[in-house]
């Protein structure tokens, strides 16, 4: 049976909505303030004269990537490659994209990688530079209607699915078929907000996104049912860049296994995805099937 992740804890949900591509300065010799003016807690041991990594990433999928009330980037993505970064010897700098803005600027070579909850996909292999997997990220159904019960991509036929414009779940339902009607958006918060307005009958998205939406939200009954499980590559999330850019991949991907070794993906998954039993919450109707 696959171990899915405990309650999360509830947080403040901020940064859901906008977009744009200002760059989000990392530490106080590259912001020209410092951080308590900033209010980002991380400063870079590394000298000014390391060489800084250009990253895109939305800002809009927590607990991935998202902003504080301050504009500082957030998230496990963003310790993940901050810890990276560190590790092999470079400070990164954020840039807020849209989904699809990610891919094209890192294609193009006007930003280094993008890292937000991608996912492998054998497409995205082909045509970018993809890590070595750091976070387990299996797809997940989320529905509240009570007159349903979904198992999996097979139990949507016949429902008005929605997903998030460009992701694998978009298109393992379209291989899946059977469903009366899909519907994309640009934020699984606009995704939620739809399930919960009745305006769909399912929605599909990452686990971990689902799940911090939830927890945000404990007022909505709802049913959140993982369908991947780790052998499936699908459910293995990495960091994007460029096809020929072999000397950042390998840098990145020596990174991830150091960090790997020491746990650190682990110290820092838990720090967003409720390591700390207390925080857990019972006022959340969430209810997570166990996929076996």
């Amino acid at each position: 049976m696959m171990q899915l992740y405990r309650a999360l804890p509830i947080l403040l949900s901020v940064g859901l909505f906008g977009c744009g591509n200002s760059p989000t300065q990392e530490s106080a010799s590259a912001a020209g303030t410092s951080a308590t003016e900033n209010k980002d807690s991380f400063v870079s041991k590394l000298p000014d004269t390391a060489p800084v990594i250009k990253v895109a990433t939305t800002g809009t999928m927590p607990p991935f990537s998202f902003q504080d009330d301050y504009g500082n980037m957030q998230g496990i993505d963003i310790d993940s490659i901050r810890a990276i970064g560190e590790e092999q010897g470079f400070k990164v700098e954020f840039y807020k994209e849209t989904w699809q803005n990610m891919f094209d600027s890192v294609e193009s070579g006007s930003r280094d990688l993008a890292i937000s909850g991608i996912s492998y996909k054998d497409d995205r292999a082909a045509r970018y530079g993809l890590s070595n997997s750091y976070f387990f990220n299996p797809s997940a159904v989320m529905y509240a209607k009570s007159n349903l019960n979904i198992n999996g991509l097979g139990d949507l036929k016949g429902l008005h699915v929605a997903g998030m414009d460009g992701t694998k779940q978009v298109d393992q339902v379209k291989e899946t078929g059977g469903y009366s009607e899909l519907s994309t958006t640009v934020t699984t918060f606009l995704l939620f907000e739809d399930l919960v307005q009745g305006k769909v009958d399912a929605i599909v998205q990452d686990l971990p996104l689902l799940q911090y939406t939830a927890a945000n939200h404990p007022d909505h009954k709802v049913v959140i049912v993982p369908y991947e499980d780790e052998n499936n590559p699908s459910a293995q999330q990495v960091i994007l860049m460029a096809k020929g850019n072999s000397k950042l991949i390998n840098q990145v991907n020596e990174g991830i296994a150091k960090l790997k070794n020491e746990g650190t993906f682990k110290e820092i998954e838990g720090r967003w995805l409720g390591g700390n039993t207390s925080s857990e919450t019972s006022t959340s109707e969430t209810t997570t099937k166990q996929l076996s």
